[in-house]
């Protein structure tokens, strides 16, 4: 395009000298109008080259525009940016006319889509789980949770616990369940009733009253753990709910009991099998979510999978969810603009302040050069028509 445009002001002076060649009286027409056009091409010339660079490399003011002024062109379009497009009206109306969560939903509620998400929160999650340094994780574990747990004093919240499971009366189906076992128990060890009966006799007693004895107890514990089994009201059950209300008071508000709560949890705490728990626990976690992650059918995938699609067809059909969403990304996102505009169109100037000057200069001009081009090419042709127009003005008149 250079080479056309610089083809045309060639062309007018080809003319213009041309015409000294000639005469008649439309000789200083075409002269006038080629000389017009040489003075409108070399002008525009002038003003296209000074956008890129200095003419003839010439230090006349205001030429070498983009290059001199690039810094200034980014905060200007930083600024044009930050006015015009991250005001908090303006992007808030646009996620308000965009439909996001109808849309969103729309796509997620889509089995193939979902499965996808799900994909990538499995990649997701099983690069995180690599980077992460097993040590370090399991030392966050044991300060974050083992740590703390072992602080504070087990007995006043346990005892608080066990009275509201004993206020609302959970406990009565333990109680049903030993009780039954202990009836089983007893009624399928008749021997061994009988014999610890036996054991515990004198030696001169004689062998068959042991015997009668020991029937009578088997028969007596029998009916004992029958009655205690059948009767919610027996006494021995009243008796363990009476004993089960004072622990779980003393638990709370007892010295003693709990400094013995104290006790068995730095028992439970420091025994070798818990300690051999506490640091494998981390490598069992990770394991278990590196299988799920892995396995396109693992029930954790599964319920991923389905979950997003549940969401989807909710963002679609439950227009006040819908609602609700749209309303928290538009509070995000002025949240976002209000706040962080500046920083947002820092991005552009810094970016800009970057950019070579020259090599800028050389990327805009092949952007837009065709169109610069043509103006050169205009100027040569409105050059000539103008300057044909004032000629005949002037012969006419003078």
């Amino acid at each position: 395009m250079k080479l056309v445009a610089t083809s045309f002001l060639i062309g007018a002076t080809i003319i213009f000298f041309g015409t000294h060649a000639f005469e008649g009286a439309w000789v200083g027409y075409v002269r006038a109008a080629a000389e017009a056009g040489m003075v409108g091409a070399l002008a525009d010339w002038f003003a296209v080259t000074a956008l890129f660079r200095r003419p003839l490399g010439l230090p006349i003011p205001h030429t070498a525009i983009i290059p001199e002024r690039k810094n200034m062109f980014g905060q200007t379009l930083g600024d044009f940016v930050g006015v015009n497009f991250l005001s908090p009206e303006v992007v808030q109306d646009k996620l308000r006319r965009a439909g996001i969560a109808e849309r969103a939903g729309a796509w997620i509620k889509q089995p193939e889509n979902a499965e996808r998400i799900t994909n990538e929160l499995a990649n997701v999650i099983k690069g995180a789980i690599t980077v992460l340094k097993d040590e370090e994780v399991q030392a966050v574990l044991e300060q974050a949770i083992v740590k703390r747990v072992t602080e504070k004093p087990w007995g006043p919240p346990l005892g608080k616990l066990l009275g509201q499971v004993l206020t609302d009366g959970a406990h009565h189906k333990l109680v049903d369940l030993m009780c039954d076992r202990a009836y089983e128990w007893v009624r399928d060890n008749s021997d061994k009733v009988s014999l610890i009966v036996t054991d515990r006799a004198p030696t001169w007693s004689p062998k068959f009253v042991d015997a009668l004895l020991g029937d009578k107890v088997y028969t007596e514990l029998v009916n004992f753990a029958w009655a205690v089994k059948t009767d919610v009201n027996h006494p021995m059950r009243l008796a363990v709910d009476q004993f089960l209300i004072e622990f779980a008071t003393d638990m709370q508000t007892d010295p003693a009991t709990m400094h013995r709560a104290e006790q068995v949890k730095q028992q439970v705490i420091t025994h070798p099998d818990v300690q051999k728990l506490i640091s494998s626990a981390w490598g069992t976690a990770k394991k278990m979510l590196i299988d799920a992650a892995e396995d396109p059918s693992s029930e954790l995938r599964k319920r991923v999978t389905q979950g997003l699609i549940t969401l989807g067809t909710n963002l679609t059909d439950d227009l006040e969810l819908r609602a609700k969403v749209d309303g928290w990304l538009e509070q995000a996102a002025g949240y976002v603009v209000s706040n962080y505009r500046a920083e947002i169109t820092t991005l552009i100037t810094d970016t800009v302040e970057r950019w070579d000057a020259e090599e800028t200069s050389r990327k805009i001009e092949l952007q837009v050069g065709r169109d610069l081009q043509f103006i050169r090419i205009n100027g040569t042709v409105v050059g000539a028509l103008a300057g044909l127009v004032i000629y005949t003005a002037a012969s006419l008149l003078f």
